[in-house]
């Protein structure tokens, strides 16, 4: 019954994508049909781990790909409490192609299938996989403010004659909302981290590639708080922002499936 839902989820998150495209271009229906799309699409795909979860063949995200799954649902999620609202919509032009690709990505990985069985409880992996991802799903968010912010501060460079037809937030608005929600961010993913290598400790388990990776991840972006709270602002901080997106990106994509197996 997943693939069901998953169809629907990936059609919208795709006719989202290009709506918000054709809204960057002239801002209007477009941009209205695109938020759409991605509410209906967030709907489906809840529907799709909802399937997953009555489900007692395991934990439904125990897997690589179904954590990915899940890793999309959170930023479409964290997406929706700003991109309701006009001024942040084109932020949707960085979340939404990145959703649906990934969406892909998790589906011919397997992620719409059942979990598989864990020798860790499914409490740890409720609270260890879902700090993390909540973590991973912020980050990503804050990306996609850094390169709405370079892409608007290019434009007011180039005295662009349609930036007053397309509402976007000031550069000071984006700058200071990145910061702020990458403060919140750190700590989920630092209580996740915690929690794994604990875990780890107690089961007396090697550390691997992907608690390395993850580790390096979380000092770049405690690197990035550190220096925005001593000064960095602007383009170098979204660039900074945008770096450490990459190494989300290598921990959610590049890495072995087998990690809670």
């Amino acid at each position: 019954m997943a693939e069901l839902f998953f169809w629907p989820a990936l059609l919208f998150y795709g006719e989202a994508a290009l709506g918000y495209v054709g809204d960057a271009r002239r801002p209007g229906i477009a941009g209205r049909a695109a938020l759409w799309g991605v509410r209906l699409g967030w709907l489906a795909q809840t529907a799709l781990l909802a399937v997953q979860a009555t489900r007692d063949d395991g934990f439904p995200w125990s897997t690589w790909a179904g954590s990915l799954d899940l890793f999309v649902w959170f930023v479409v999620s964290a997406y929706l409490f700003w991109g309701s609202r006009r001024p942040y919509r084109l932020l949707g032009l960085t979340v939404m192609p990145l959703a649906a690709a990934l969406l892909i990505v998790s589906r011919a990985g397997g992620g719409t299938g059942v979990g598989e069985r864990s020798h860790y409880s499914n409490l740890f992996l409720v609270v260890h996989v879902g700090l993390v991802l909540v973590a991973f799903a912020g980050f990503t968010l804050v990306a996609g403010m850094s390169a709405l912010y370079l892409w608007q501060e290019r434009r007011l460079k180039q005295r662009n004659a349609t930036i007053l037809r397309r509402p976007a937030p000031s550069l000071a608005t984006l700058d200071g909302l990145a910061f702020r929600l990458a403060a919140y961010s750190l700590p989920a993913l630092t209580l996740g981290i915690g929690v794994g290598i604990g875990r780890l400790i107690n089961r007396g388990d090697s550390v691997d590639a992907l608690v390395i990776a993850t580790c390096v991840t979380w000092c770049v972006w405690a690197s990035y708080l550190v220096l925005r709270v001593r000064g960095l602002t602007g383009r170098r901080a979204a660039y900074l922002a945008l770096a450490g997106f990459v190494l989300v990106i290598v921990v959610r994509l590049a890495l072995p499936a087998t990690h809670f197996a």
